[in-house]
């Protein structure tokens, strides 16, 4: 696979481990990996390198940190038909679910798809491979 044919993924998340090893193991299935640590960071990134999917985790400097950088991407005109996938810990930490099950939640969410950490790095891929392939 040349590099013109490897999908672009944005990762943004404040965990600097989970950020490092997603990366590595993201680059290892073929795709090129940008990285940020908060959602303005990765807000900028996004525009200067045009993605072809985000992962965005949902609690960063601010708790809804991901929920603000996914409804930017949604709402930008190249950003809109790209999926997008928060990763959180959030249900595990609160108890409370988030889904993306029916459009009403995917519309007020503003992202495709919201995967629960610890997120297996295959489930992960088979996700992205589903949207990107």
């Amino acid at each position: 696979m040349n590099i013109e044919e490897k999908k672009k993924i944005l990762l943004v998340d404040n965990d600097i481990d989970l950020l490092e090893q997603t990366k590595i193991q993201l680059e290892n299935k073929g795709y090129i990996v940008f990285t940020a640590e908060n959602g303005e960071d990765g807000w900028n990134v996004f525009k200067a390198e045009k993605p072809d999917a985000a992962l965005i985790g949902l609690m960063m400097e601010e708790y809804d940190s991901g929920f603000v950088l996914s409804y930017r991407i949604k709402k930008d005109n190249f950003g809109k038909n790209i999926p997008v996938i928060i990763l959180t810990s959030t249900t595990f930490n609160t108890g409370f679910k988030f889904g993306t099950t029916t459009e009403e939640e995917k519309d007020w969410i503003k992202c495709d798809e919201i995967m629960n950490k610890p997120v297996a790095i295959e489930e992960l891929i088979e996700k992205l491979d589903g949207y990107l392939m």
